[in-house]
């Protein structure tokens, strides 16, 4: 009788190691099917902007969102881009150039290199690797050389940048990435 109980305790707990911790997130704008990231994606370290200045290209050129959140542009120096759109660093920019350089420049400004993804957990090769857009889950796994045998294939942990912690989403077809999350592929048990 003492086996019994015993088998019937561990399956329980084996069971409740199964469970999942919190909810589960299976719809929202993650799952919403876009190629294309809104004009109010937030700039952070790492992401490479085009900026032109319409017949100056000598003030024309790639640059890249340092560590600091700034972007080095031509005569103005450094300029805060960190969470704020393209369209608000041109409008820095055309406001800076215009004070004493230019005439009404016109200004414009895109994102050529988004931030790197990250991977980890039940992928063949987890790392870093770059953003690209449209990129969902499935994706990336397959930027990582895909599950392992134990992955949990269900099942996705992602960290945008700047949050604490991870979500748990239903991993669908559709799951997108965003540049600088961290995305977790958990183990199964069983």
């Amino acid at each position: 009788m003492g086996f019994r109980k015993y088998y019937v305790i561990l399956a329980a707990l084996s069971l409740a190691g199964c469970a999942s911790s919190g909810s589960v997130v299976s719809s929202g704008e993650r799952y919403a099917v876009n190629d294309q990231l809104s004009e109010t994606y937030p700039l952070g370290a790492g992401d490479k902007l085009r900026v032109t200045v319409f017949n100056e290209p000598t003030l024309s050129g790639e640059f890249f969102v340092s560590g600091d959140g700034e972007v080095s542009l031509p005569l103005v120096g450094n300029v805060p881009a960190a969470n704020k759109t393209t369209r608000d660093v041109a409008a820095d920019y055309a406001r800076l150039l215009a004070d004493g350089y230019l005439r009404d420049p016109k200004v414009s400004a895109e994102v050529i290199t988004y931030r790197p993804f990250f991977i980890l957990g039940e992928v063949t090769t987890p790392g870093q690797y770059p953003y690209v857009s449209g990129m969902t889950v499935y994706s990336a796994v397959a930027t990582a050389s895909g599950f392992t045998p134990r992955a949990k294939k269900s099942r996705a942990f992602i960290r945008h940048r700047g949050e604490e912690a991870e979500t748990e989403f239903e991993l669908t077809p559709t799951l997108r990435v965003l540049p600088g999350d961290t995305i977790r592929i958990g183990e199964r048990y069983f």
